[in-house]
């Protein structure tokens, strides 16, 4: 993505609550805030306008991040048609200054939203289908570059569901591939800015240590990896069936351990140093 300066408003002057995010030279605004001031979101001016939104939350059954996203003519109306929605605490919805966005426009974002999503594999859709609109060649190009530029607002407001776990590495730091070994097993992967992730085809132990006992997470974090099926039972082991980030080295050296674990000393680079070291240059 190219460099872009990013404006963040408080009007209350606290990051948690209401705010609004622009970028330099674009047409577009986003406002955010959390649900217990969606009176205070949907009384602004820009809540009457054409554009796409988000709703993200707590998927109840899994406990793993969820997103609702969608599209209106009227931001305001449409987002009062959620309120018994429960999954949901954060709002941010995205609209254009200029006023040129169409129903045609929206339907279009929605659609590449939700597919970006769904390639993030970051949070549970719970709407998985969207509208779809065919757009002129030169309007799809204008749309692209509109949700370009959401895609990097997002993250800048605490949305993170567009990200992609297995994005690429973007500093020397982040591409130096580690390693995790235990008992004649191997896991691969590499930093990223929220911790690690772990790559496909990496192995874990499949019996759990008895320090995980001491620590239920580690076998409620396995469980849930299970039956996701990031991770699947192979030969007397675990195998990671595809990219999974985890928020520490530690965390992730705990699943693949089946106990408790120090990351900074279990991951290693391929001459052998550890994280601590590598860290410690």
């Amino acid at each position: 993505m190219p460099s872009a300066t990013i404006k963040i408003y408080l009007p209350h002057g606290d990051p948690k609550r209401l705010r609004t995010g622009e970028i330099s030279n674009w047409s577009g605004k986003a406002v955010a805030g959390p649900r217990t001031e969606l009176d205070q979101l949907l009384k602004r001016e820009e809540a009457g306008n054409v554009g796409v939104y988000l709703l993200t939350g707590v998927d109840p059954l899994s406990g793993g991040p969820a997103v609702y996203i969608g599209e209106a003519e009227s931001i305001q109306s449409r987002l009062k048609q959620h309120v018994d929605k429960d999954f949901w605490n954060h709002l941010v919805y995205f609209t254009s200054k200029d006023e040129n966005l169409t129903k045609s426009h929206i339907r279009y974002l929605e659609g590449r939203l939700i597919e970006l999503a769904k390639l993030a594999g970051r949070a549970s859709l719970t709407n998985s289908q969207a509208t779809t609109s065919k757009l002129p060649e030169s309007d799809r190009a204008d749309m692209e570059i509109f949700l370009e530029k959401i895609e990097q607002l997002l993250p800048a407001l605490g949305v993170e569901v567009l990200v992609p776990i297995a994005a690429p590495p973007e500093s020397q730091e982040e591409a130096r591939l580690l390693f995790c070994e235990i008992s004649g097993l191997k896991a691969s992967g590499h930093l990223t800015p929220n911790g690690i992730v772990v790559l496909a085809q990496s192995q874990a132990v499949q019996a759990l240590r008895p320090s995980a006992k001491d620590y239920p997470w580690v076998i409620n974090a396995r469980e849930q990896l299970l039956k996701d099926g990031v991770l699947a039972p192979a030969a007397g082991r675990l195998v990671f069936t595809k990219n999974h980030e985890f928020s520490s080295p530690s965390a992730a050296a705990a699943v693949i351990h089946g106990g408790t674990a120090n990351g900074r000393t279990a991951w290693k680079d391929a001459s052998g140093q550890t994280l601590k070291q590598l860290e410690s240059v």
